[in-house]
């Protein structure tokens, strides 16, 4: 039985040894791809394996084609859309994602976006603060619920909206649930992003619901590059000298909208969320468990296909 690591940005050396302590002691062979620098290579490894992890890897219709025993492919992290499910699914393949275990690290980068954001981002001159700011978080999942955790902290009260989640549910943690994005939007002077990146939510956060906001809005993204509408956002930012913006992942209009909007919008060079020593250790071993897992005792958890 062998299980691949596919990864162009590896894990951790620390994170690569405690996956193949897991994947060696259940009697399986551990293959390694590390930043590979052609899709060939991923399709020559996928060729003859087992089981996959990978992290941001594209994973689409012709690599699972090509992986003719693949069972089980497990994305180390929660996003899962780097995954073309249909695909799995034709091939028999189940695919899992590893929920929460990135969740804090990308809670704390959205709080120092939004420090930074308000700030200014630290040119010198007078912001403001956070507390008692009201804080719409758009997703109340894993990564929802560590940033309303932090929040507290900052003094902040705290608005969530979800659709998967009863109002009941969200209150029952010291969170006023709201009933509609808009409801957000509109009540919140800062909003963090925490959406996945589907057919319902592309470009849904656009000008008609950004405008909503009060002035002096905080728009702060670390879900997805899809569900903003890049344009749409540039034009908002042009009618409100107030509104900031603040991002982990780099849009298409990143020189634009550094030209036009210095000391109100900010990229990281690339996606940062997860990117910390414990993040990266956390969800490499939680893939290796829920392959060993899988293959042994048939345990699909965390299957996201059908």
């Amino acid at each position: 039985m062998k299980v691949l690591i596919a990864t162009d940005k590896p894990f951790a050396s620390e994170a690569v040894n405690s996956i193949r302590d897991i994947i060696e002691n259940a009697g399986f062979e551990l293959v390694l791809l590390e930043k590979y620098t052609e899709k060939k290579q991923l399709l020559d490894a996928v060729a003859n394996v087992d089981a996959a992890i990978i992290r941001s890897d594209i994973f689409d219709k012709e690599v699972l084609d090509a992986a003719g025993n693949m069972k089980i492919v497990v994305r180390a992290g929660a996003g899962f859309d780097n995954i073309d499910l249909d695909a799995a699914t034709a091939n028999n393949i189940c695919v899992m994602n590893t929920p929460g275990q990135n969740a804090n690290a990308v809670a704390e980068l959205a709080f120092g976006l939004a420090v930074y954001a308000v700030r200014n981002l630290y040119n010198g001159t007078s912001g403001t603060e956070l507390y008692g700011k009201k804080l719409g978080i758009h997703a109340y999942g894993n990564v929802g619920r560590n940033v309303a955790r932090i929040a507290k902290g900052f003094g902040m009260k705290i608005y969530a909206y979800d659709p998967f989640l009863s109002a009941e549910a969200v209150a029952k943690e010291g969170i006023i649930a709201v009933g509609s994005p808009e409801e957000l939007y509109s009540a919140c002077q800062v909003v963090s992003l925490h959406i996945p990146a589907t057919a319902e939510t592309k470009n849904s956060i656009n000008y008609k619901l950004l405008s909503k906001m009060p002035k002096n809005a905080l728009l702060i993204n670390t879900a997805r590059k899809e569900i903003i509408n890049e344009p749409e956002i540039a034009k908002l930012m042009e009618d409100r000298k107030d509104f900031k913006y603040v991002t982990d992942i780099l849009p298409g209009n990143h020189a634009e909208m550094s030209d036009k909007f210095a000391g109100r919008y900010f990229s990281t060079p690339k996606k940062m969320g997860a990117q910390t020593s414990e993040a990266n250790v956390n969800a490499g071993i939680a893939a290796a468990n829920q392959i060993v897992d899988f293959i042994k005792n048939g345990n699909e958890r965390f299957r996201v296909n059908k």
